[in-house]
């Protein structure tokens, strides 16, 4: 039992940083965030990534885990109501802060780990459909396939200053 010291101790670091407001002005404009993931797990296919989410597709993310974790509890979303903050940067930074810890807590949990749907969601840039398709095995790429085409697209490491077009 002794030698259980030396084995590395698996660290996944996931930050949910720079909101940003897509279509500002218009009635059709929302909030993305940046979701950045760096591991030494080998449950990731990708050591960082970088890709940018809306909350929407984060509800959409709980919902499929729920559906799969069976007994296992998903952690809790921030509210959708932006009632109780002072100005919209405030909502947004506490839905922001929200958001970061949902997923610190899915990370954490090896039940909510093995679903396809959350590496995709995490690692690649393919929308909600596509994924849903590539884990049923209907897209034309594999789970791993997609996470490391996009890791090797370089959009994966893109860098603070560039805004996605």
């Amino acid at each position: 039992r002794a030698q259980a010291a030396f084995v590395p101790q698996e660290l996944t670091t996931v930050r949910v940083q720079d909101p940003r407001v897509q279509n500002e002005g218009s009635w059709n404009s929302y909030v993305d965030y940046k979701i950045f993931l760096h591991t030494n797990s080998k449950a990731f296919t990708a050591k960082t990534s970088c890709v940018r989410r809306r909350y929407r597709e984060f509800v959409w993310l709980r919902k499929q885990l729920q559906k799969n974790a069976g007994l296992v509890p998903v952690p809790e979303l921030p509210g959708k109501s932006a009632f109780f903050a002072g100005s919209t940067d405030e909502f947004i930074e506490k839905r922001r802060q929200g958001l970061q810890q949902f997923l610190e807590k899915v990370v954490q949990n090896v039940v909510l780990l093995s679903d396809s749907r959350l590496h995709l969601f995490l690692q690649s840039q393919l929308s909600l459909p596509e994924i849903e398709a590539c884990v049923q095995g209907q897209g034309s790429q594999t789970v791993t396939g997609a996470i490391l085409r996009y890791a090797m697209s370089n959009c994966g490491w893109a860098q603070e200053e560039e805004s996605r077009p």
